[in-house]
C-alpha cells in the first residue's frame, strides 16, 4: 500500500462530494459539499482544496450501470476528470468503479438517523467517502492502485 493522502470527488450535477483520506489510508472522511451547477468555479474550489491536502491521488467516481455499461452521467465524469487532471497535474488522477456508492452512503446515513432533508446536504460528501474506501480497500488487497489513470493530454 502507497503511503500518502487521498482526495476522492464524487460528481453530481448538482453537488460534488469530497473527502479525504489519512496518510496511511485507512479511513475516508467527508471533507466538503461542493455546488456543481458552475462546474468551473467547481474545478478551482476543488483544486484548492487538493492544493491544501497535498495529497498522492485524486479519485473521482466512475458511476457505471449495474451491467457494467457507462452512460451520460459517466461520460460526464469523465469529462470532469480530463479538464481537473489538466487543472492539477503532477497530481495523478484516477477514475474509479463508484457503483452504488450513493445507494450506500445514503443507506448509512438513514441508518445513523439522519433525516432525508439534511441528508442532502451531505450525502454527496458520505458518497466520497464510500468511493476513497473502496478504492483504499481495491489497493490494499490487489498491491496496485485502484481504477484507470487519466492521462494529462496538453
Amino acid at each position: 500500500m502507497r503511503r500518502g493522502r487521498r482526495i476522492a470527488v464524487d460528481v453530481g450535477d448538482a453537488r460534488i462530494g469530497v473527502a479525504s483520506c489519512d496518510p496511511d489510508g485507512l479511513i475516508a472522511t467527508p471533507v466538503e459539499t461542493v455546488p456543481g451547477r458552475d462546474v468551473q468555479a467547481a474545478r478551482r474550489r476543488i483544486a484548492a482544496i487538493v492544493e491544501e491536502y497535498e495529497p498522492l491521488e485524486v479519485v473521482i467516481g466512475l458511476p457505471r450501470s449495474l451491467s457494467g455499461g457507462e452512460g451520460p452521467a459517466a461520460a460526464k465524469a469523465r469529462d470532469f476528470a480530463t479538464e481537473f487532471a489538466k487543472i492539477i497535474t503532477p497530481v495523478p488522477v484516477r477514475l474509479v468503479d463508484e457503483r452504488m456508492s450513493t445507494v450506500t452512503a445514503t443507506h448509512g446515513l438513514r441508518a445513523s438517523g439522519v433525516k432525508a432533508k439534511k441528508g442532502r446536504s451531505v450525502v454527496d460528501q458520505a458518497a466520497a467517502v464510500v468511493i476513497l474506501q473502496s478504492a483504499l480497500e481495491t489497493e490494499r488487497v490487489s498491491g496496485r492502485p485502484p481504477g484507470e489513470t487519466v492521462e494529462v493530454v496538453i
